[in-house]
Protein backbone atom coordinates (compact mmCIF):
# COMPACT_ATOMS: atom_id res chain seq x y z
CA UNK A 1 0.00 0.00 0.00
CA UNK A 2 2.86 1.96 0.63
CA UNK A 3 3.39 3.83 -3.05
CA UNK A 4 -0.80 4.10 -3.27
CA UNK A 5 -0.40 6.12 -0.25
CA UNK A 6 2.99 7.93 -1.45
CA UNK A 7 1.07 8.81 -4.49
CA UNK A 8 -1.96 10.17 -3.19
CA UNK A 9 0.00 12.58 -0.56
CA UNK A 10 2.13 13.95 -3.34
CA UNK A 11 -0.88 15.14 -5.16
CA UNK A 12 -2.13 16.95 -1.94
CA UNK A 13 -4.54 14.35 -0.79
CA UNK A 14 -4.70 12.54 2.87
CA UNK A 15 -5.22 8.76 2.72
CA UNK A 16 -7.14 6.67 4.39
CA UNK A 17 -7.63 2.60 4.26
CA UNK A 18 -11.33 1.73 4.17
CA UNK A 19 -11.57 -1.72 6.83
CA UNK A 20 -12.85 -4.56 5.31
CA UNK A 21 -13.55 -6.52 8.74
CA UNK A 22 -15.15 -3.45 9.99
CA UNK A 23 -18.49 -4.06 11.78
CA UNK A 24 -21.48 -4.26 9.75
CA UNK A 25 -23.03 -0.90 11.25
CA UNK A 26 -19.90 0.97 10.53
CA UNK A 27 -20.63 3.29 7.02
CA UNK A 28 -16.89 2.76 5.31
CA UNK A 29 -18.19 5.64 3.26
CA UNK A 30 -18.16 8.63 5.93
CA UNK A 31 -16.03 11.21 4.82
CA UNK A 32 -14.76 9.82 2.35
CA UNK A 33 -14.33 12.32 -0.76
CA UNK A 34 -13.00 10.07 -2.97
CA UNK A 35 -12.53 6.53 -3.94
CA UNK A 36 -9.35 4.63 -4.80
CA UNK A 37 -9.32 1.04 -6.00
CA UNK A 38 -6.06 -0.91 -6.05
CA UNK A 39 -4.69 -3.57 -7.26
CA UNK A 40 -5.11 -7.65 -6.08
CA UNK A 41 -6.62 -10.81 -6.65
CA UNK A 42 -8.93 -11.77 -9.22
CA UNK A 43 -12.76 -11.12 -8.94
CA UNK A 44 -14.49 -14.20 -8.57
CA UNK A 45 -16.03 -14.98 -12.57
CA UNK A 46 -19.15 -15.68 -10.46
CA UNK A 47 -19.79 -12.19 -10.37
CA UNK A 48 -20.15 -11.42 -14.01
CA UNK A 49 -22.07 -15.48 -15.05
CA UNK A 50 -18.58 -17.00 -15.89
CA UNK A 51 -16.81 -20.26 -14.57
CA UNK A 52 -13.47 -20.33 -12.83
CA UNK A 53 -10.55 -20.37 -15.33
CA UNK A 54 -7.74 -22.85 -14.33
CA UNK A 55 -5.86 -20.12 -13.42
CA UNK A 56 -8.18 -18.05 -10.83
CA UNK A 57 -6.59 -16.47 -7.91
CA UNK A 58 -8.89 -15.27 -5.45
CA UNK A 59 -8.75 -12.12 -3.50
CA UNK A 60 -9.17 -11.79 0.59
CA UNK A 61 -12.79 -13.15 1.43
CA UNK A 62 -15.40 -10.91 1.20
CA UNK A 63 -13.30 -7.93 -0.86
CA UNK A 64 -15.32 -8.41 -4.37
CA UNK A 65 -18.55 -7.96 -2.38
CA UNK A 66 -17.14 -5.25 -0.13
CA UNK A 67 -15.19 -3.12 -2.97
CA UNK A 68 -18.03 -3.14 -5.45
CA UNK A 69 -20.82 -2.19 -2.89
CA UNK A 70 -18.09 1.04 -2.31
CA UNK A 71 -17.40 1.72 -6.53
CA UNK A 72 -21.34 1.45 -6.65
CA UNK A 73 -22.31 3.86 -3.64
CA UNK A 74 -19.99 6.17 -4.68
CA UNK A 75 -20.57 6.14 -8.22
CA UNK A 76 -24.35 6.70 -7.40
CA UNK A 77 -23.05 9.70 -4.71
CA UNK A 78 -20.85 11.35 -7.86
CA UNK A 79 -17.91 10.90 -5.85
CA UNK A 80 -14.41 10.71 -7.42
CA UNK A 81 -12.99 7.16 -8.36
CA UNK A 82 -9.44 6.29 -9.24
CA UNK A 83 -9.70 2.30 -10.27
CA UNK A 84 -6.11 0.70 -10.82
CA UNK A 85 -5.20 -2.65 -12.36
CA UNK A 86 -7.96 -5.20 -10.22
CA UNK A 87 -9.96 -1.80 -9.56
CA UNK A 88 -10.18 -1.25 -13.53
CA UNK A 89 -12.01 -4.42 -13.46
CA UNK A 90 -13.75 -4.07 -9.83
CA UNK A 91 -15.32 -0.69 -11.70
CA UNK A 92 -16.70 -2.66 -14.82
CA UNK A 93 -17.81 -5.55 -13.17
CA UNK A 94 -19.76 -3.09 -10.66
CA UNK A 95 -21.24 -1.36 -14.10
CA UNK A 96 -22.62 -4.90 -16.03
CA UNK A 97 -19.38 -5.96 -17.84
CA UNK A 98 -16.97 -9.10 -17.75
CA UNK A 99 -13.68 -9.57 -18.01
CA UNK A 100 -10.71 -11.82 -19.82
CA UNK A 101 -9.70 -14.43 -17.39
CA UNK A 102 -6.53 -15.45 -18.17
CA UNK A 103 -4.96 -13.10 -21.51
CA UNK A 104 -1.64 -15.42 -22.06
CA UNK A 105 -5.03 -18.56 -23.05
CA UNK A 106 -8.15 -16.61 -23.62
CA UNK A 107 -5.93 -13.60 -26.26
CA UNK A 108 -3.92 -16.30 -28.08
CA UNK A 109 -0.82 -13.70 -29.40
CA UNK A 110 -1.09 -10.96 -26.88
CA UNK A 111 1.99 -9.02 -26.03
CA UNK A 112 3.74 -9.47 -22.73
CA UNK A 113 1.07 -7.93 -19.88
CA UNK A 114 2.65 -9.27 -16.64
CA UNK A 115 6.21 -8.05 -15.93
CA UNK A 116 7.16 -7.92 -11.84
CA UNK A 117 10.01 -6.56 -11.23
CA UNK A 118 11.29 -4.45 -10.94
CA UNK A 119 7.49 -2.67 -10.32
CA UNK A 120 8.58 0.01 -12.86
CA UNK A 121 9.54 -1.90 -15.57
CA UNK A 122 8.04 -0.84 -19.30
CA UNK A 123 6.08 -3.42 -20.43
CA UNK A 124 4.43 -2.01 -23.52
CA UNK A 125 2.97 1.60 -24.80
CA UNK A 126 -0.69 2.06 -24.62
CA UNK A 127 -2.79 4.47 -27.07
CA UNK A 128 -4.88 6.96 -25.75
CA UNK A 129 -8.06 7.68 -27.13
CA UNK A 130 -8.55 11.94 -28.02
CA UNK A 131 -10.71 14.14 -26.18
CA UNK A 132 -10.99 11.82 -23.00
CA UNK A 133 -10.29 12.73 -19.64
CA UNK A 134 -6.76 10.58 -19.67
CA UNK A 135 -5.39 12.34 -22.68
CA UNK A 136 -6.48 15.88 -20.75
CA UNK A 137 -4.35 14.24 -17.24
CA UNK A 138 -1.61 13.08 -19.77
CA UNK A 139 -1.34 15.46 -22.21
CA UNK A 140 1.96 16.66 -21.19
CA UNK A 141 3.49 13.57 -20.96
CA UNK A 142 2.33 12.42 -24.40
CA UNK A 143 4.36 11.40 -27.27
CA UNK A 144 1.78 11.62 -30.39
CA UNK A 145 -1.43 9.84 -28.52
CA UNK A 146 1.01 6.86 -27.17
CA UNK A 147 2.77 6.91 -23.32
CA UNK A 148 4.60 3.83 -22.62
CA UNK A 149 3.06 1.60 -19.09
CA UNK A 150 4.15 -0.62 -16.87
CA UNK A 151 2.05 -4.02 -16.45
CA UNK A 152 1.40 -6.87 -14.25
CA UNK A 153 -1.41 -8.63 -14.99
CA UNK A 154 -3.44 -11.83 -16.58
CA UNK A 155 -6.74 -10.64 -16.53
CA UNK A 156 -8.63 -7.36 -18.27
CA UNK A 157 -11.88 -6.23 -19.53
CA UNK A 158 -13.97 -8.14 -22.04
CA UNK A 159 -17.52 -6.34 -22.06
CA UNK A 160 -17.35 -3.05 -21.31
CA UNK A 161 -19.64 -2.01 -18.48
CA UNK A 162 -22.79 0.56 -18.74
CA UNK A 163 -21.98 3.87 -19.26
CA UNK A 164 -17.67 3.17 -19.59
CA UNK A 165 -16.25 4.37 -22.70
CA UNK A 166 -12.56 3.41 -23.90
CA UNK A 167 -10.11 5.48 -23.25
CA UNK A 168 -6.95 3.25 -23.83
CA UNK A 169 -5.68 0.35 -25.22
CA UNK A 170 -2.45 -1.61 -25.61
CA UNK A 171 -1.24 -2.20 -29.47
CA UNK A 172 -2.11 -6.13 -28.99
CA UNK A 173 -5.96 -4.74 -28.35
CA UNK A 174 -6.46 -5.14 -24.52
CA UNK A 175 -8.12 -2.60 -22.87
CA UNK A 176 -5.81 -0.25 -20.43
CA UNK A 177 -8.29 2.18 -19.39
CA UNK A 178 -11.91 2.63 -19.36
CA UNK A 179 -13.63 6.35 -17.57
CA UNK A 180 -17.69 7.42 -17.41
CA UNK A 181 -18.00 11.15 -18.77
CA UNK A 182 -21.13 11.89 -17.21
CA UNK A 183 -19.32 11.47 -13.53
CA UNK A 184 -17.20 14.46 -11.91
CA UNK A 185 -14.03 11.44 -12.05
CA UNK A 186 -14.31 8.35 -12.76
CA UNK A 187 -11.19 6.75 -14.77
CA UNK A 188 -9.77 3.57 -14.67
CA UNK A 189 -6.28 2.56 -15.61
CA UNK A 190 -5.09 -1.15 -16.07
CA UNK A 191 -1.50 -0.26 -15.07
CA UNK A 192 0.03 0.40 -11.85
CA UNK A 193 0.49 4.40 -12.02
CA UNK A 194 1.13 4.49 -7.94
CA UNK A 195 4.81 2.82 -8.72
CA UNK A 196 6.09 5.81 -10.38
CA UNK A 197 5.26 8.23 -7.42
CA UNK A 198 9.11 9.03 -6.89
CA UNK A 199 9.24 10.34 -10.78
CA UNK A 200 6.24 11.18 -10.88
CA UNK A 201 5.29 10.08 -14.95
CA UNK A 202 1.82 9.33 -14.01
CA UNK A 203 1.04 12.30 -10.96
CA UNK A 204 -1.21 13.93 -12.95
CA UNK A 205 -3.73 11.16 -12.42
CA UNK A 206 -3.51 11.33 -9.00
CA UNK A 207 -3.41 15.07 -8.80
CA UNK A 208 -6.92 15.29 -11.15
CA UNK A 209 -8.57 12.76 -8.61
CA UNK A 210 -7.43 14.50 -5.89
CA UNK A 211 -8.80 17.92 -7.43
CA UNK A 212 -12.01 16.69 -8.17
CA UNK A 213 -12.39 15.25 -4.49
CA UNK A 214 -11.88 18.47 -3.61
CA UNK A 215 -13.95 19.94 -5.90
Amino acid sequence: MHDYDESVRRAGGEPRVLDLAAGSGDDPMTGVEGLLLTGGGDLDPALYGEPRHATFDAAEPGRDAFEIDLVRRALDANVPVFAICRGIQVLNVARGGTLVQDIPDQMPGSGVHSVREPSFAIAHDVWIASGTLLEQLMRERLESDTCPVNSRHHQAIKAVGTGLVVSATAPDGVIEAVEDPTRRFCLGVQWHPENFYRTGEFRALFEGFIDAARR
